[in-house]
């Protein structure tokens, strides 16, 4: 998963990968502003509850009512609402964890860890013994807004509506449903084929409450696919028509699109028609649910360490870097540090940078610290240097460091890389940055610093638009300037196979570098054949092989997050599934 418009994955983050800053960097592992860097718990997979129901056990304390005011600065908010189209973080975690359901679903352990659980379906499912079929019964207690019955048949059309990569070009089914489903090489999809009802395509099919999923290729993390609000219901007919349904789509969970204003502000209410007995994870506490996208830092920290009334009921998705000290003073438990299994990456174009040494001479030029404190981040806390692309406690990472030690910001080290492939001048190097995001503009003015120490001539384009617009639309003609693109991508789930293949494998939608090795590509099918129990140790060997061999893109950061909580915001806690807040389980207190 892609962080937010802007930002993709993800986290700031279109704009991260591309937007660093320059100037000295500070002592890694330092957080900026002072104070004591609080312990991470690394992201895992968690463990699965096969059979939990619901409704889902009750949060200590907990009363119903009120108003939560979610504050996101430099987070514009999803592009859609349309649970087939939705792939940013920001967007998704708002609308699995409220507005709608899917196949299966995550809630977290007495220790915060991710729990994988059921939601539509009354199990986590049943498989053949390849994993190249998959049955999910559909429980038939659940229902839209407006009290329908939600259907086997609707959630089969939802999760063939993910095959239609015209339609919906940046969705995940694109890159996962599309690699997996079989048949999908040939079928593009409901509205694109005109098979408005998906009739023919007959790898999904249903029998009573009974949903199965032919698989092109073995696909034993169907059951972690399936907690993908992609892999969720939609309404028959033309009441799912793709133009409109992303501005009103039709809730199944606790709560319904009261207003939409994009880049602005979404408002949810209760859906009096939700059930709690048929939801084993999710919660109806507040009344209301307020997200405010693109919030000035500055203006939220006062806000938020003020103690204003205005706090008490709001939380904030992010801290401003010279703040964490005084917040964490102030706060106490009500600063939550969350993990998350993201990771953001710099990816030069790997026809057009075809030296290793050039590739490897960016990574040295690159001004991580000073990146991530003029995008709003704090160094040793939200963001960690990274040097695998799998990011710590996914399972089968492999601890390596690609030249012995950490990469860090070097320009001498970039100039004699630059030398050794024969460049003694200036190399020149073309990117863009979103420019309506004021933390982005400061961000790209130190990576020209950083890059140009380094060696490097930057040529930085301003846009208007998310730069994953232009990333991922190879006709683009901006995008086929680019030397040096980004992508930060979320897994979909906590494994190797969510993470290079859509990064790394040629013709992936996020693989932004272009990078191409057939050698590579054979080894990605070949560890998909392997029995279950070998998959993860052999991911984590590819990604050494990639990093050491190639280099082909530059992993910058592994990512973290601090929620501050207002003083009435019961049980302030995060997600370990998506590394956000924890929606489900949030309350006002009364």
């Amino acid at each position: 998963m892609r962080g937010t418009r802007g930002l993709a994955c993800a986290l700031g983050a279109a704009v991260v990968a591309l937007a660093a800053c320059g100037g000295g960097p500070a002592r890694p592992g330092t957080p900026a502003g002072g104070g004591m860097v609080r312990s991470i718990t690394p992201a895992t997979g968690g463990s699965k509850d096969h059979t939990r129901q619901g409704p889902a056990a009750p949060v200590a304390g907990a009363t119903p009512g009120g108003t939560i005011t979610v504050h996101l600065p430099g987070a514009p908010g999803p592009d859609t609402l349309d649970p087939t189209a939705g792939w940013s973080v920001v967007g998704n975690a708002i609308q699995q964890a409220l507005v709608s359901r899917s196949l299966t679903q995550y809630t977290n352990d007495e220790d915060g860890r991710p729990v994988l659980v059921p939601d539509l379906a009354t199990d986590l499912g049943s498989h053949n013994e390849d994993y190249t079929e998959w049955t999910f019964t559909i429980r038939d207690d659940a229902t839209w807004q407006d009290g329908r019955p939600v259907t086997a048949e609707e959630v089969a059309f939802g999760i063939c509506r993910s095959l239609d990569a015209e339609v919906f070009p940046s969705g995940p089914g694109t890159q996962y449903s599309r690699t997996y489903f079989a048949g999908a090489a040939d079928y593009d999809g409901p509205y694109t084929s005109d098979d408005p009802d998906c009739e023919d395509y007959d790898a999904i099919t249903v029998d009573g409450q009974d949903v199965t999923i032919e698989m092109e290729r073995p696909f034993p993390d169907m059951d972690y696919w399936g907690a993908v609000m992609a892999m969720g219901p939609a309404p028959l007919g033309d009441e799912a028509e793709p133009r409109t349904y992303g501005q009103e789509p039709l809730a199944t969970g606790p709560y319904l699109v009261e207003s939409w204003s994009p880049d602005e502000e979404l408002v949810l209410v209760r859906n009096e028609a939700w059930d709690a007995g048929s939801d084993p994870a999710r919660h109806q506490y507040a009344d209301r649910w307020v997200f405010k996208f693109s919030q000035d830092q500055a203006m939220v920290d006062e806000m938020m360490l003020s103690g204003t009334s205005e706090s008490r009921t709001s939380l904030a998705t992010s801290l401003g870097p010279g703040r964490y000290a005084e917040a964490s003073a102030a706060l106490g438990d009500r600063l939550v540090q969350q993990s998350s299994p993201c990771v953001t990456t710099l990816a030069p174009d790997y026809a057009e940078i075809d030296e290793i040494e050039v590739r490897k001479a960016l990574a040295y030029a690159y001004p991580y610290e000073d990146v991530w404190i003029a995008d709003g981040e704090v160094p040793g806390v939200t963001r960690d240097y990274a040097s695998s692309v799998m990011p710590p406690g996914m399972e089968g990472r492999r601890d390596f460091q690609v030249d012995g030690e950490q990469i860090t910001y070097d320009p001498e080290r970039s100039r004699a890389l630059l030398s050794e492939a024969g460049y003694d001048e200036p190399y020149p190097i073309t990117m863009i940055y979103y420019e309506l995001d004021w933390q982005a503009r400061a961000a790209q003015e130190q990576i020209t610093i950083g890059l140009e120490q380094g060696g490097f001539e930057v040529r930085a384009i301003p846009v208007q638009e998310s730069p994953y617009n232009i990333w991922l639309d190879p006709d683009d003609e901006l995008n086929q300037r680019l030397d040096v693109r980004g992508v930060n991508l979320c897994p979909a789930w906590p494994a190797g196979a969510a993470l290079l293949p859509p990064l790394l494998q040629a013709g992936a939608v996020f693989n932004t570098a272009g990078f191409d090795e057939p050698e590579v590509d054979e080894e990605m099918d070949r560890i998909a054949t392997l029995p279950v129990d070998e998959r993860s140790d052999a991911w984590g060997a590819l990604d050494e092989q990639i990093m050491t061999d190639y280099f082909p893109i530059i992993p910058t950061a592994y990512v973290n997050h601090l929620f501050a909580f207002g003083a009435d915001i019961g049980n302030p806690s995060g997600d370990g599934s998506m590394g956000t807040p924890n929606y489900k389980d949030l309350y006002v207190v009364q």
